[in-house]
Formats: structure tokens, C-alpha cells, sequence
């Protein structure tokens, strides 16, 4: 759905890493960052609300997500919808946001899974666009990865670290509140699965059977 190979990387800096997407044209590069103990969520935050151009990321609550895949799923669904003229958010970093969500409600997608003043963990996904992309809905980006990861290291007050399973899954992710938000916590047989890796890729499995239902 969103690999080749769930996300190989392509070569990339130590705090972004580029992430090659099937079907997805090559018009439509995706960069992703994955920041621990951020201290400046609040001022992020207000940069997104007060419409900050310099700040138009995918700004993603890491403890409201369990695996990479989950985070690439949106980011193609984001750009699909952008391809088909079909947004309902302002652009297609909140479109990312909101697929993240099992249900439409946009204002409840950006509390949940959007930073908000108390998230400790991000991670930030810029989608950048070329001039040759034939869609009317996004203008075209000017930057290079080169400058939004000296952006994002001149303002996020955080550590980053790789956008992989294992940190999310160990230490990031708030399973309690991701199996709210999915309405897990009535799936009793994924409880009864003793195997501790098992048991997160079905729930992942499950997480992202809500994604994928939300636009049905």
C-alpha cells in the first residue's frame, strides 16, 4: 500500500530520512523526522495555528502511533487525495494528520493525532512538491531536504533519533491511548496472543484496517 518494501529509505541525513513511495509520482518527494523530548511543542504548535508557512509540517503526536508503516500509509493516502483534487484540510501536511484518524471528524483527528502544547514526542513529515506536478491545489515547494532539516534543527528543541519500530513500539507509544482511539480495547484475542511481536502486527493490522475504512 505505501512501500516499496514498507518505506525502504533512500539515502539520507541523519535527522531526516527520504522515503521512496510505489505509485506515488516523482513529483512528490517524502521526508520524515522523528524527534524525542521536544521542550518547544507549545511554540510549534502556535506556528501551525497562526498559518506559518515555515512551519507547514505533518506535525504528528508520536505517543498516538505504533509503527512506521502506519505513518506511511497516511502520508500515501495524504497524497492521493492531493492528486485527486480532494482535500478538506487547508494542505496536504493536515490531510497526513487526519488520515491518521479511524473516523472524519478533522477537529478530533488534529487533537489526537496533531501536536498539541503537551507532546513530548514528533514526528514531522514534509511532503515536498515540485514546480512540474500537475496538480492546482498545492503550489509548488522551493526547498531542498537540505533546508528543512536545517530548519527543523534550528526549531524543534528535541533529540532526533531513527524513524523506526523499535523506539516507537519500546518507549514512544502510548498503547492505551492508540487502543481508544482504534476501539481496541474490546479485541480480546489480541490480548490472548502471547507473543509480543505477533501481537503488535495485528494490532497494527487493526490500526490499519480503521485508517483505510475511514473513507468508506
Amino acid at each position: 500500500m505505501a512501500s516499496p518494501e514498507d518505506g525502504a529509505a533512500a539515502p539520507s541525513s541523519r535527522v531526516l530520512e527520504t522515503i521512496p513511495l510505489e505509485h506515488v509520482p516523482s513529483t512528490h518527494t517524502v521526508h520524515i523526522g522523528l524527534f524525542k523530548d521536544v521542550a518547544n511543542a507549545e511554540f510549534l504548535q502556535q506556528q501551525l495555528l497562526s498559518r506559518n508557512a515555515e512551519y507547514e509540517y505533518a506535525f504528528i503526536d508520536a505517543s498516538s502511533v505504533i509503527s512506521r508503516f502506519q505513518v506511511l500509509a497516511a502520508v500515501y493516502k495524504a497524497i492521493t487525495i492531493q492528486l485527486n483534487g480532494s482535500m478538506k484540510t487547508p494542505n496536504i501536511h493536515s490531510e497526513i494528520v487526519c488520515s491518521l484518524s479511524p473516523n472524519n471528524n478533522i477537529s478530533e483527528a488534529y487533537r489526537r493525532f496533531g501536536i498539541t502544547p503537551t507532546s513530548k514526542h514528533l514526528i514531522i513529515v514534509k511532503v515536498l512538491i515540485s514546480s512540474s506536478s500537475s496538480s492546482s491545489s498545492t503550489t509548488p515547494s522551493t526547498l531542498t531536504p537540505a533546508a528543512v532539516e536545517q530548519h527543523l534543527l534550528s526549531n524543534v528543541q528535541g533529540t532526533p533519533i531513527p524513524f523506526t519500530d523499535e523506539p516507537l513500539q519500546s518507549s514512544l507509544t502510548d498503547w492505551p491511548k492508540v487502543r481508544k482511539y482504534y476501539k481496541l480495547n474490546n479485541v480480546s484475542w489480541v490480548d490472548g496472543i502471547k507473543d509480543e511481536a505477533l501481537r503488535r502486527r495485528e494490532m497494527e493490522m487493526l490500526v490499519l484496517g480503521s485508517m483505510a475504512l475511514r473513507s468508506l
